[in-house]
């Protein structure tokens, strides 16, 4: 019997502490924690220091101008005398007790989407009432309705509200963000800076579409979910957030969210689409959370693994460059259930390609529900193999 080299078992334990390190940070479902933005310290100082760009004029010339018709003023305040009586206030009260004044941890703003029997529906942010023991929504005439939290989901960082029907007049009309262009108007309705302002409005275009950005939902600062975001220039302030995004026409197509605030940025904001808050939106409406399916696993990027344990550890060939190494397979798991193991690389879910944990639960979350069955494609000691696992809840534990 030959001896086993005593190089591989310090490969196997030095990659075991590689990979022990990622366990747990990235689970596919705990799902608790809001939207975040990183900016390295180099590049705001890099940033810093350039030039503001300057238009010269030469003798002579003329510099272009953009004219404004009578026609498209007027559409836009059609427009937004249609749904401004829709867009509201929501403060979020975080202290109530019998011997002590309320406090208001602050104020955002929300949209009146829907009015069904004897109750009214408002949607807005999560990070807008957070926290909240209590929360108001305030009207467009200044009234202060005491409202009920049905659901909020950190993910997509919705929320949903519910008011007496009779204090509502507008509802909202919902259009449809998959049919955007870039260039169309945009106009943005909300309280920027709290209630003095209520009711502002900002115009502008889409000045982009499908943008990603990344989600922390657990605060270690690393990226556990990318969601699309709508970009527009309209300006977006403090405040803002829960508003409406509306189009020429006065229609819903996005819900305020966030904007890049830097000094030497200008101009860049953004609104969940429409079409990906609906399904939130009635969800949260009649059950109060978002139920996503659940695989059971952690792991890390296969580009992250040095390239010795990628070939000693984990036997793969150079040819297999992408793929999701697997850190841990949660006990009574459908990924415990389908044989999954430590250690297997993912490199298919179902015919499409994943090289990361993002791109998984991406797949999972947008085209994947509960009791569904997926196929899982995977290398384990450098041999190709496939799995079947039907998606399950998660277990509260």
């Amino acid at each position: 019997m030959s001896e086993q080299p005593i190089t591989d078992k310090k490969d196997k334990s030095s990659f075991s502490n590689f990979i022990s390190g990622f366990a747990g940070g990235l689970v596919a479902v705990l799902l608790v924690g809001g939207i975040f933005w990183s900016l390295s310290e180099a590049d705001t100082n890099s940033a810093e220091q350039q030039d503001e760009p300057v238009m010269k004029q030469t003798e002579g010339s003329s510099i272009p101008t953009t004219n404004i018709t009578y026609e498209e003023t007027n559409s836009v305040n059609a427009a937004v005398e249609q749904v401004s009586d829709a867009v509201v206030g929501v403060s979020n009260i975080s202290h109530l007790n019998l011997w002590e004044d309320s406090e208001t941890q602050g104020t955002g703003s929300g949209v009146i989407y829907k009015k069904e029997d004897s109750f009214a529906y408002v949607v807005t942010n999560n990070h807008v009432v957070e926290g909240a023991q209590a929360v108001e929504v305030i009207l467009s005439n200044g009234e202060h309705v005491e409202a009920d939290i049905l659901g909020t989901d950190a993910l997509t960082d919705l929320a949903v509200l519910r008011i007496p029907g009779d204090k509502v007049e507008t509802v909202a009309t919902l259009g449809s963000s998959d049919d955007l262009n870039v260039g169309d108007t945009a106009v943005a309705i909300g309280n920027p800076l709290g209630t003095e302002f209520a009711g502002s409005v900002t115009k502008g275009i889409i000045s982009g579409l499908d943008r990603a950005v990344d989600v922390d939902t657990n605060g270690d600062r690393m990226p556990d979910w990318t969601t699309n975001v709508i970009q527009t220039d309209a300006a977006i302030n403090p405040g803002n957030s829960g508003g409406a995004l509306i189009n020429a026409k006065g229609e819903l197509i996005g819900i305020n969210s966030m904007k890049i605030a830097l000094t030497q940025v200008e101009g860049i904001g953004f609104a969940i689409p429409i079409d990906e808050a609906k399904p939130v939106m009635d969800q949260l409406e009649t059950s109060g959370e978002v139920v996503r399916p659940y695989m059971g696993i952690s792991g890390v990027d296969l580009s992250s693994v040095p390239a010795r344990h990628a070939r000693d550890t984990l036997m793969l060939d150079e040819s297999v460059e992408e793929g999701i190494v697997l850190a841990q397979v949660q006990p009574r798991s459908p990924s415990d259930e389908a044989g999954l193991q430590r250690y297997d690389v993912i490199t298919k879910i179902d015919d499409t390609g994943v090289s990361s944990m993002l791109e998984l639960k991406s797949y999972l979350y947008r085209h994947k529900q509960i009791g569904d069955e997926v196929t899982i494609t995977f290398y384990r000691e450098g041999k190709l193999q496939t799995t079947k696992m039907a998606l399950t809840e998660q277990e509260n534990i």
